[in-house]
């Protein structure tokens, strides 16, 4: 076995790896998105009870920016913008809804939250890669 140690061989397993790593960043989003956009109105409730305002809309607003913002990153469009958004919108979210660190599994949540802004944080570096509408687009 060989290992390809050119610029290019590097250049596209780096490539690779980025799109995987964007596929498994997008899924949850489109999962989670499409879920409170499908049940806006237990996600209201969900909502409201976390005292947040105005719940229905924030249901919306929420599940678009899940929605979208995961689409955009697989797809990988306008990637550094979507992985801005989501790494704010994603420590935010960790920071009013697992805060209740003496219980265990919402520290686990909340941590969950930190490595997934961890992860759009490189992506706000590396960009998408070349396998991308931003690759495309130039």
């Amino acid at each position: 076995m060989s290992i390809n140690t050119s610029a290019a061989g590097t250049a596209s397993n780096s490539s690779v790896t980025i799109l995987l790593g964007r596929i498994l960043l997008a899924v949850i989003f489109l999962l989670s998105g499409f879920g409170k956009l499908s049940a806006i109105s237990g996600t209201a409730a969900y909502f409201g009870g976390l005292g947040l305002p105005a719940p229905t809309a924030t249901a919306v607003i929420v599940g678009l920016i899940e929605l979208l913002g995961g689409l955009a990153v697989l797809v990988g469009f306008q990637t550094r913008i979507a992985a801005w958004v989501l790494a704010i919108f994603t420590i935010a979210t960790g920071l009013v809804a697992h805060t209740g660190w003496a219980d265990q599994m919402q520290m686990i949540q909340f941590l969950k939250n930190v490595a997934i802004t961890g992860g759009f944080l490189l992506l706000t570096s590396s960009g998408a890669g070349a396998y991308s509408i931003d690759a495309r687009r130039g």
